[in-house]
């Protein structure tokens, strides 16, 4: 990949070849961390994202884990599955599109004030293109929250997330966001042991202008 000279093509490769669009047709109304990782992740929204603000999540699903109590101007989801989108009681606006295959986002530059994507970072064969429009989208400063956890599904999941562990996956999302131009990259471990799912995070905020 040009964006990622230093690792081979492969890297990006998966298992399972056949379309995203026909793995994710049949919905899945089930969350795929536990419940301790996903207020984890919804005690980081509250931290993160603005009140008030315009949210963009990305490769949401029925559920967005937001704090509720917060009060978003809207929340646009993007998925792959209009049943699980469409059951989403906080998105506001959705729309379904496979980033694999085109990774241009259909909002204006600089429409939103927070992105969030979690526990599917490690889907995306084209992550920097990807980021790199999350980046386009959202205002001067605003921020990215990309968690996830030890699950996946394997044969969707890229080949060199498979073979890393939870801190190397860490390094890697974070070299995602440098090279699609976020500052202020920290990445942190929110659920580090003991029962139940890891959860880590790492965060980026976009270019002032």
């Amino acid at each position: 990949m040009t964006d990622l000279p230093e690792l081979p093509a492969e890297a990006f490769r998966k298992e399972d070849t056949t379309r995203d669009d026909l793995f994710y047709r049949e919905p899945r109304f089930v969350t795929h961390i536990d419940a301790a990782a996903v207020a984890a992740v919804t005690a980081l929204y509250r931290d993160i994202l603005p009140e008030g603000g315009a949210i963009l999540d990305l490769m949401s699903s029925w559920v967005s884990h937001l704090p509720p109590e917060a009060g978003y101007r809207e929340v646009i989801g993007h998925g792959m599955n209009a049943e699980e989108l469409s059951a989403n009681s906080r998105l506001t606006q959705w729309f379904t599109q496979d980033l694999n295959a085109t990774a241009e986002l259909p909002l204006e530059a600089r429409s939103v004030d927070a992105v969030t994507l979690c526990v599917s970072i490690q889907y995306l064969q084209h992550p920097v293109a990807v980021l790199r429009e999350a980046a386009r989208v959202l205002r001067p400063g605003g921020p990215v929250v990309i968690t996830f956890s030890n699950r996946c599904f394997p044969t969707k999941a890229v080949a060199i997330w498979r073979l890393l562990s939870g801190e190397e996956q860490c390094g890697l999302v974070s070299l995602y966001l440098q090279r699609a131009g976020f500052g202020q990259v920290e990445a942190r471990s929110l659920r580090p042991g003991g029962p139940g799912d890891p959860l880590w995070a790492v965060t980026g905020r976009a270019a002032p202008p």
